[in-house]
């Protein structure tokens, strides 16, 4: 039995890493975008929704007002601040007539606030290119031009730019290695670009979409109620049978992730269920999977002999070897690989106490509102 089992995990962990290695090395950086745009270039609209983000606001203003595109507008709808975000964008604004600010007091139903913030903003634009970033998010000046290069020379309709993750401290940074190789695995971002497959992707750091093309599809209205917007609306712009493609964003585009474990906890609550699409069913076959491929072959090390401990430990080298290929893309550090069977099974933490607390409680309290599973639900996509 213990054969049988050693040779079965061995053989999928060989595919599942084989996938994401050589899935992953096919996806373009940034980086290595050559500028070359037309002459003019498309107005470009950056938007983005901003509640209670004092802390990091300023220097992301700071970048997105210092890119080299020569045609561009930075719209933030302050969506009901109570701290300083008001007085700092007030103050940007004055400086700067490239920055429109919109402020909302008061959320309509059926919206959560992020979604309802950044539809009044791509409603107030005016590019052709609308770039949806997250209001703690630092881009180098090359980023726009870059990804409007990209996406112009390729005739993509959505273009989704993957940000460095700045992770304070060890333990942070351990989590989000294993967070970047389970969602890779899960989105298969490399497929995107194919029309015949179904897979789709979206990044709230940065999602690059044609204006017609986001009007096309409903915009957010269509995701109203989706707490994982991002991915969302890309997967209605793949379901309608638009062009996508995601590209690495390493050294250009940065965001700090969360600022500690007990952030990153709460930080879950707000979509692990939307993520299997509110089916406890498909976490559950999530978790046995996680648990035979990326934790079984390493405790068996302890508790198996002869053919099936060569087997586990080669399946082990294995899973070692594509984080750290994967690392080396991304940028972490490789020596990150020793702690990834303990962030799997804290990866698995995280997403059951969420759902927990999202079953318990019937819903999220997000931002200072509060949604019901009930009406969550009732926008599937």
């Amino acid at each position: 039995m213990s054969l049988s089992l050693a040779l079965a995990t061995f053989t999928l962990v060989t595919i599942a890493m084989t996938i994401v290695v050589f899935g992953n090395r096919s996806i373009k950086l940034l980086r290595e975008v050559a500028i070359k745009l037309p002459s003019p270039p498309p107005r470009v609209s950056i938007i983005v929704a901003a509640r209670d983000e004092a802390p990091g606001l300023e220097a992301a203003l700071a970048s997105l007002l210092a890119q080299d595109y020569a045609d561009y507008e930075v719209i933030v709808v302050d969506d009901r601040s109570t701290d300083a975000t008001p007085a700092i964008l007030a103050r940007a604004a004055a400086r700067d007539k490239r920055l429109k600010v919109l402020r909302i007091v008061e959320l309509p139903a059926g919206w959560l606030g992020k979604n309802h913030a950044l539809e009044r903003g791509a409603g107030e634009s005016s590019g052709s290119i609308l770039i949806f970033a997250d209001a703690d998010v630092v881009m180098q000046p090359t980023a726009v031009s870059r990804a409007v290069s990209h996406a112009v020379a390729l005739r993509r309709d959505h273009l989704a730019i993957t940000p460095d993750v700045t992770a304070p401290g060890t333990l942070l940074g351990m989590f989000m290695g294993a967070f970047t190789m389970f969602f890779t695995l899960y989105a298969r971002p490399w497929k995107v670009s194919d029309p015949a497959s179904r897979c789709f992707i979206g990044i709230g750091a940065f999602n690059l979409v044609r204006a017609h093309v986001y009007r096309a599809v409903g915009g957010h209205s269509r995701i109203a109620l989706r707490p994982d917007d991002d991915i969302k609306l890309g997967k209605i712009i793949k379901a309608a049978g638009y062009s996508q493609e995601m590209l690495f964003g390493c050294g250009l585009v940065c965001v700090e992730w969360y600022p500690s474990l007990g952030a990153l906890a709460r930080g879950f609550e707000k979509n692990s269920l939307a993520g299997v699409d509110y089916r406890v069913s498909a976490l559950i076959a999530g978790t046995l999977a996680q648990l035979l491929l990326f934790v079984w072959p390493f405790a068996a090390l302890a508790l198996t002999h002869g053919k099936a401990l060569a087997l586990n430990a080669a399946a082990c080298a294995i899973m070692l070897g594509a984080y750290v290929m994967l690392a080396r893309i991304v940028g972490a550090p490789r020596w990150y690989a020793v702690a990834f069977p303990v962030m799997t099974v804290l990866f698995i933490g995280v997403l059951w106490r969420a759902t927990f607390i999202t079953l318990r409680d019937g819903g999220i309290n997000w931002r200072g509102t509060r949604y019901t599973l009930a009406a969550l639900k009732s926008n599937r996509i």
